[in-house]
């Protein structure tokens, strides 16, 4: 089970920037995809089908060109969970989940902080996000949670921690929420067999930052520790050029 995890800041562009051509020869078996702005009467859905994935689900935020969340699968899930029930989460269409037999697989878009308002926001959804997850779990513990969480969890996921201490992103309280996320129960799959500095998943569009890679990893497969024996695998894929992100994978046996 290939499992691809993809910001593409906006599908639309990111199609014309060849991403249905890359994604048929990365070939995972399901891709989650976030910040997809568009609604789906906005796509043509039949290139997805043509690109290998017949099985669709789209959650758009109810702001059009916002935010948004998909998932593509080449098999059909058991049940596909639109949002998480909290109305202020859904409308900016966040979360969505598929459930393929003993396993399920989430795709996230966690707010950015980028203002004081935004961050009050973006905390108050990292706890209702846990409380909402802690539940979840009783009742599905093969929870893979793929996705852009706009923070970076260590100062080796950054490549300047010092100066950008003060940065939503980086700070102590986002670090130690993604910290105790994972403490609760997740393992972040990149990192269980990478430890090496510099690999990033984001870098803004200013400053020449991706030539100079000068990033954050902020994107992450993270995986219910019941299925650590299953991990295969785990990569960042930097060569892909549709997005101001690049696509994680994980491999599961």
């Amino acid at each position: 089970m290939r499992i691809i995890s993809y910001n593409v800041n906006g599908i639309r562009a990111a199609i014309r920037k060849g991403f249905l051509d890359w994604i048929q020869q990365a070939n995972p078996d399901v891709v989650c995809l976030q910040e997809i702005k568009a609604q789906p009467d906005q796509l043509n859905l039949e290139e997805f089908t043509d690109a290998g994935y017949p099985y669709q689900y789209w959650y758009p935020a109810k702001k059009k060109g916002y935010s948004g969340v998909a998932i593509l699968s080449k098999t059909e899930p058991n049940h596909v969970e639109y949002g998480t029930g909290i109305d202020y989460m859904d409308d900016e269409g966040r979360n969505i989940r598929a459930d393929f037999g003993d396993f399920s697989v989430m795709s996230l878009y966690l707010p950015s902080g980028t203002n004081i308002n935004r961050l009050e926001h973006k905390l108050q959804y990292m706890d209702d996000f846990q409380q909402y997850i802690d539940s979840l779990k009783q009742q599905i513990p093969n929870l893979i949670i793929c996705g852009d969480y706009n923070i970076c969890h260590e100062a080796i996921d950054i490549h300047d921690p010092v100066r950008l201490k003060n940065v939503s992103g980086f700070l102590p309280v986002e670090r130690e929420w993604i910290d105790n996320f994972m403490k609760s129960g997740f393992i972040d799959s990149f990192r269980y067999f990478n430890d090496e500095p510099d690999q990033y998943s984001w870098w803004s569009y200013r400053a020449n930052a991706r030539a100079n890679n000068k990033g954050w990893r902020i994107d992450y497969n993270l995986v219910a520790a019941p299925l650590q024996e299953k991990l295969k695998r785990a990569v960042i894929l930097p060569e892909a050029y549709h997005s101001d992100h690049c696509p994680i994978l994980v491999e599961l046996e």
